[in-house]
């Protein structure tokens, strides 16, 4: 069996719509598709998201108004879904979806992002030691673990245009890029550089100063998958033909038993 998964940060949905959103998703050939920044409460949802008919969809809205949010469109009816870590900072804006299937568990994550403030800075550091933490318990199960979202982190100097210029700059700290080399030592495997190794590969731009036309960018969109499973991703890339968004999609193909 064959599947594509798709990652996408729309930075809001009511303004992706405008752009050919539906369009989008309906030629993506994507099976299943994991949104971020949604930006929605339970009673926005746009009645043009029933075009999509073929798709499961799965909301999770944060507290705050037009904020944060997530959804999972899937073709195939996840066995559990769920919205929550267990921990009430984390569950009440929106960034959590867990999916699980018969062969394997999708995690579409839009994890904060820490540029306010260092309060926000130790919340999105607390972020990341939940989600590894379930990340490792999710992995005894023995299935097949991708984790994808928007990380809001940059790992390698090669994974944004001015590395130096950002060193103290919150989404390429020392301190957020050790949490990345922690989960590779870990075992969790980079699917786009598996597989593509080279510069200039960028999944956000800053709507400023023409950054996207010129690929002033960050990659910060990502798929991790358990090392155990890792040779079962065919293929990985990011979609920079795809516009709508200062968010460009990201996807994996897998082949499963």
């Amino acid at each position: 069996m064959k599947l594509k998964l798709w990652s996408w940060n729309v930075n809001g949905l009511r303004a992706v719509l405008k752009k050919d959103f539906i369009q989008i998703i309906k030629e993506s050939g994507a099976d299943i598709i994991g949104l971020q920044e949604t930006k929605l409460q339970e009673h926005q949802i746009p009645e043009e998201m029933q075009e999509l008919s073929e798709y499961h969809i799965h909301w999770s809205h944060a507290q705050k108004k037009g904020y944060s949010g997530t959804a999972l469109l899937s073709q195939i009816k996840p066995l559990r879904f769920e919205d929550s870590f267990g921990v009430e900072e984390f569950d009440n804006e929106g960034r959590i979806n867990i999916a699980e299937y018969e062969d394997f568990i999708y995690f579409n994550i839009y994890f904060p992002n820490g540029q306010s403030g260092d309060e926000r800075l130790a919340y999105k550091l607390r972020f990341y030691d939940k989600i590894l933490e379930i990340m490792q318990e999710k992995r005894k199960t023995g299935k097949m673990i991708l984790v994808a979202g928007d990380y809001n982190t940059a790992h390698k100097k090669i994974d944004l245009t001015h590395p130096k210029a950002n060193e103290k700059t919150s989404g390429f700290l020392p301190i957020e890029r050790a949490w990345l080399d922690k989960i590779v030592e870990l075992g969790w495997v980079d699917t786009f550089r598996d597989f593509d190794l080279s510069p200039e590969q960028y999944s956000w731009w800053s709507y400023r100063a023409g950054a996207r036309p010129r690929n002033v960018g960050w990659r910060i969109d990502y798929f991790f998958v358990d090392k155990e499973h890792r040779n079962q991703i065919t293929n990985a890339g990011i979609r920079q033909d795809v516009l709508g968004s200062d968010h460009c999609p990201v996807f994996v193909e897998l082949t499963l038993p």
